[in-house]
């Protein structure tokens, strides 16, 4: 069975730079053997990644889950980044995924599949998913179409 990091390696998978605060706030906080992951954007994988727009009015459903996908590995960098690796994640606690959506764009758990799949490949089918909540909303800092905060328990 392939460790976390070693999953990164077999899905050809790069972290992004881990991001930085853009207010006042920290990227993440460990308190205990739980790690709360601030709420992050998309980073930009390719060229066509969506890192800005509102789902069912300028990007698609599959491009929302493409952000989210995004917005995962930006999270995976910035829990690296604190705890030094990713095969100190015991499991995915909670989910909270945000969704910048036109009125009448219905499918937000849909779009933040984009990041559960993700930590379920990283992760496994266990330890990569947990409890989840998937909402809308009109709009985002900076337009961004996703934004996701979680919750990790460490070993």
């Amino acid at each position: 069975m392939s460790t976390p990091e070693q999953k990164l390696q077999e899905l050809h998978l790069t972290l992004p730079k881990p991001a930085t605060p853009v207010a006042k706030y920290k990227m993440a906080v460990k308190t205990g053997n739980m790690l709360y992951v601030s709420g992050h954007g998309p980073a930009r994988i390719s060229a066509t990644t969506p890192t800005n727009g509102r789902l069912g009015q300028t990007l698609t459903l599959e491009q929302g889950k493409e952000a989210a996908r995004a917005v995962g590995l930006n999270i995976l960098a910035t829990v690296r980044d604190q705890i030094g690796s990713l095969d100190k994640v015991s499991r995915l606690v909670k989910t909270l995924g945000l969704v910048n959506s036109a009125d009448d764009f219905l499918d937000h758990p849909k779009v933040i599949n984009g990041f559960s799949e993700l930590m379920a490949e990283v992760f496994g089918e266990d330890d990569g998913v947990g409890a989840r909540s998937a909402i809308g909303t009109n709009v985002l800092p900076g337009n961004i179409p996703v934004e996701i905060e979680c919750i990790f328990e460490l070993k």
